[in-house]
């Protein structure tokens, strides 16, 4: 493994943008991450774990410790009767594993397609998509605890899952993922009731889709809605959906009777922040300097092409403020900073 000095980041996320890392390696088994974290400690130096950079934005100054990209690789399948458990290394692509799973007619993965990144970071952000979380999917997860020194098996239970949360998340250098176990299955219930995915068959007039057909529409869906990567740079949806309480939810409708919302219990509320900015706040298309939003989906900051990332985080802070101005409610980014 070779350890490099001041190494630009920029090249190694989709926004395109960012500084240098103090130290930069590549780590492809678990000798190498070791050599890596115990390099970081004697330095005394922080580190990040770096996957395909899909989903986060780097500071203009860099990092000031050693970042360490995973491509830690494999896929073994192991079938008993209607269930098929699916372990994964974390650097494996994310999307090249949903197709594959899709290809065997195993069900469980498919409303996760065409995301962009790495296994590995899936259970970290409990990536979520059309009426899916991944959390649903997930068995173990084999982690590096980084304080004890120690590999752990961490059942679904003990990861905390929430809405783009886990104990990864929280907890961020303590943990550094290996591999995830998923449970799919041979048979399985295919969940389009999302409106987009509705919408989509109705259109085609597919009453029954199947699986590689869901897989096809959310790959339509989503090519339409977000920036190809070799046109612009992008982290995705720069924002996180909210969940609000029933009663915040019936004021905004009352206000706004077009708000898009989703129940999620009696209690709480999904509120798709992708209308508010579009249909109440404008955002949608808007440029400023070197970033704007993706004309065709406001959630999308994109770099027009020099950004930094001192403008992603001024346009981004307008948005807050604009969101909050018309709602009263304070987004979040979905975007992890990298400083």
């Amino acid at each position: 493994m070779i350890i490099e000095k001041k190494k630009s980041l920029k090249e190694y996320t989709t926004f395109k943008i960012g500084g240098p890392a103090r130290f930069f390696c590549i780590v492809t088994n678990k000798d190498e991450l070791i050599e890596a974290i115990n390099f970081s400690k004697k330095s005394k130096l922080p580190f990040f774990i770096l996957g395909k950079g899909s989903n986060i934005l780097v500071s203009d100054d860099g990092f000031p410790g050693i970042a360490i990209k995973m491509e830690m690789k494999g896929i073994t399948y192991m079938e008993d009767g209607n269930t098929v458990k699916v372990t994964v290394a974390s650097g494996e692509d994310w999307d090249t594993l949903v197709k594959e799973t899709v290809e065997k007619g195993f069900y469980g993965l498919e409303n996760l397609s065409y995301i962009p990144g790495t296994v590995g970071a899936s259970p970290v952000q409990n990536i979520g998509a059309y009426g899916s979380e991944v959390k649903d999917m997930i068995e173990t997860v084999h982690v590096l605890d980084v304080l004890k020194d120690e590999y752990l098996d961490l059942s679904n239970e003990v990861c905390k899952f929430s809405y783009r949360n886990s104990i990864f998340k929280k907890d961020p250098r303590r943990y550094v993922v290996l591999s995830v176990t998923f449970i799919l299955n041979k048979k399985g219930k295919l969940n389009y009731e999302y409106k987009d995915l509705k919408e989509y068959f109705t259109y085609k007039k597919i009453k029954e889709p199947n699986l590689e057909q869901v897989r096809d529409a959310i790959i339509e869906i989503r090519k339409k809605k977000l920036p190809d990567l070799r046109d612009c740079g992008s982290a995705g949806s720069f924002f996180k959906n909210v969940i609000v309480s029933a009663t915040k939810a019936k004021e905004l409708t009352t206000k706004y009777p077009e708000m898009i919302v989703h129940p999620l219990n009696d209690k709480k509320v999904k509120i798709p922040v992708a209308w508010i900015l579009d249909n109440l706040c404008g955002f949608r298309g808007v440029k400023k300097g070197n970033v704007g939003t993706y004309k065709n989906q406001a959630l999308v900051i994109i770099n027009l092409g020099n950004a930094t990332s001192a403008e992603v985080i001024a346009l981004a802070q307008k948005m807050v403020d604009g969101v909050y101005e018309k709602t009263g409610i304070e987004i979040e980014p979905e975007v992890e900073y990298v400083i």
